[in-house]
């Protein structure tokens, strides 16, 4: 006997485990429809203008942050200027971390399939929950020093684990998905 298939069964099914998946929040980002991204080639980290502040070693964490947003950059076509030139973009960047509230609401799935000339169904049933996360924001800004004005900027955030720095596979995956939107040269 011929094996009976239920395509009905197999469409329930992937879109009720598509639906408990959870998907990151969406990557905002804006952008200066005056800039002109063609006249920009260069790029370089603002260190701040307060000469009243004293210069903050750089962490770990700026740092993987910082090989992230340029191996992205690098991919679009822009290049780090050299020390001591002016760049045609200066990049700034803000990192939070926050608490939250994580929940996962009641949920019903139904499934069905057969064996040879059984057909079998099967109902599954999770009850609401809610559960505390760490939630990491990055936030970019790329400014264009000759007009002192903002041409871009985007907001990434994501789920992190428990205690401890991201994982540097995190970061340059989040920020793979905020520099998208990013011109390419």
């Amino acid at each position: 006997m011929a094996r009976q298939q239920h395509p009905f069964g197999f469409l329930v099914l992937t879109c009720l485990l598509a639906g408990c998946t959870t998907s990151p929040p969406p990557v905002n980002s804006m952008q200066d429809p005056q800039a002109n991204f063609r006249e920009f080639t260069t790029f370089a980290w603002d260190n701040g203008k307060d000469p009243q502040a004293g210069e903050q070693p750089i962490t770990i964490l700026d740092t993987n942050i910082r090989a992230a947003i340029t191996n992205e950059l690098q991919r679009k076509g822009y290049a780090e200027a050299v020390a001591g030139t002016n760049p045609n973009l200066l990049l700034q960047y803000e990192t939070a971390a926050a608490e939250k509230i994580k929940s996962n609401p009641f949920r019903i799935g139904i499934g069905m399939g057969g064996a040879g000339s059984n057909g079998a169904a099967g109902v599954g049933v999770s009850s609401p929950s809610a559960k505390e996360v760490r939630e990491g924001t990055l936030v970019l800004r790329a400014i264009d020093p000759a007009r002192n004005a903002e041409v871009w900027n985007g907001r990434v955030s994501r789920e992190l684990g428990k205690g401890g720095p991201p994982d540097p596979a995190l970061i340059q995956s989040a920020v793979g998905e905020l520099l998208q939107s990013f011109p390419s040269r």
